[in-house]
């Protein structure tokens, strides 16, 4: 990233000790990181704003439009409300456990940022193992959901701890066998390598890896349909029942924070992160992950929510079976195509994708992915 006049990596600058390498190399740091902080709260308020609002058009019903022009500062409104919200404590809480679980759950999203490359050069850090990282860091926060649950000291509130936990850790194992795919073909785990090396969208070689990501991250993160941590009915609201004012507002934050993460990732391995014509290449990341994001909230919008058995069900019946499958064809396609992939390959992956969800999809209906209730 261009700061001061000039592509900026810290970690490709580390300088000699020195009497000025406090003023030097640390500003850089929190430069950067301040941008990223930013950056995510920015794109934080405007997918709030645009979910509440394209999600009222899909329902045939009005979206914010009465704080600001179109309703664009309400998410100013709601971050106001909640600040001078009270503060209701549960008496039987474990008050260190209680208080943590917010943060622990909220930082591991944002750290992700880190070795997210928003353009060549323009990141934190450019580790060679950026993706191993991203997994490693996004599985954090399901200790905080956990501590949340267990914390507060209510029943409804441990129930849908365990229940998203058990769905986080479930969809963690296809969500990291699709990835896989993607680092066999870039040949790096490094997410600027990754980039650099899409002359092709791996979305296109990896149609049935992105599928399954997509999924799998959406499960991750308990969106719709997967979103049963919100099932009123069954737990008033999973595992932050208890928390009211910035504590709850911590978790909302978290939750968006990981949908912008996601959105983030998917344009990295699958859509080639900042590459494209013409425009400049910032502009060009931040298009793509406008486009996930939309993409996330539309399926929010038209899905129902699915019960947990099916929930489960469809990790290790669906997703799983898919991920190993993709994993062994890409393998296969890697050794016979060491140097790089014929244009065919894209139409053999696209029809392989459209075969096996055509199959799957009539192996569940016929009762072969059913679980008793």
């Amino acid at each position: 990233m261009a700061i001061f006049g000039h592509n900026f990596n810290p970690c490709n600058h580390m300088p000699a000790m020195s009497s000025d390498w406090l003023g030097g190399y640390w500003v850089h740091w929190g430069v950067f990181v301040v941008i990223i902080l930013v950056f995510v709260l920015a794109m934080v308020m405007g997918f709030i704003y645009l979910e509440r609002r394209g999600i009222g058009r899909f329902q045939v019903r009005l979206g914010p439009n009465r704080v600001g022009p179109f309703g664009l500062l309400q998410p100013v409104a709601d971050a106001i409300k909640i600040l001078v919200k009270e503060d209701i404590l549960p008496t039987k809480r474990d008050k260190l456990v209680y208080w943590l679980a917010p943060v622990v759950a909220f930082v591991p999203a944002l750290m992700i940022f880190a070795v997210m490359p928003f353009q060549d050069g323009a990141l934190l850090a450019d580790l060679n193992v950026g993706i191993l990282y991203v997994v490693a860091i996004s599985s954090v926060s399901v200790v905080g959901v956990f501590m949340a649950g267990w914390g507060s000291n209510n029943k409804y509130s441990l129930i849908g701890a365990i229940r998203t936990v058990a769905q986080e850790v479930s969809y963690a194992i296809p969500l990291g066998l699709s990835i896989i795919g993607v680092v066999l073909i870039a040949g790096s785990m490094s997410m600027t390598r990754i980039v650099e090396a899409q002359d092709i969208p791996f979305i296109l070689l990896q149609p049935l890896g992105f599928l399954v990501y997509f999924l799998a991250a959406s499960a991750e993160i308990s969106r719709t349909p997967f979103d049963l941590l919100e099932a009123e009915s069954e737990i008033v609201a999973g595992y932050h029942t208890e928390y009211s004012g910035m504590k709850f507002g911590l978790f909302y934050l978290a939750e968006y924070t990981e949908v912008l993460a996601i959105s983030a990732i998917i344009t990295v391995l699958f859509l080639g992160g900042w590459r494209g014509p013409l425009l400049p290449p910032f502009l060009w990341f931040l298009i793509k992950v406008l486009m996930v994001f939309s993409l996330i909230f539309w399926v929010r919008s038209t899905v129902p929510r699915l019960r947990i058995d099916q929930v489960m069900a469809f990790a290790w019946k669906c997703l799983l079976p898919l991920a190993l499958i993709n994993l062994l064809i890409t393998g296969i396609q890697v050794l016979i195509w060491a140097e790089a992939f014929p244009f065919m390959v894209i139409f053999l992956n696209l029809a392989i994708t459209a075969l096996l969800v055509v199959l799957w999809s009539k192996f569940f209906r016929l009762g072969g992915g059913k679980v008793e209730v």
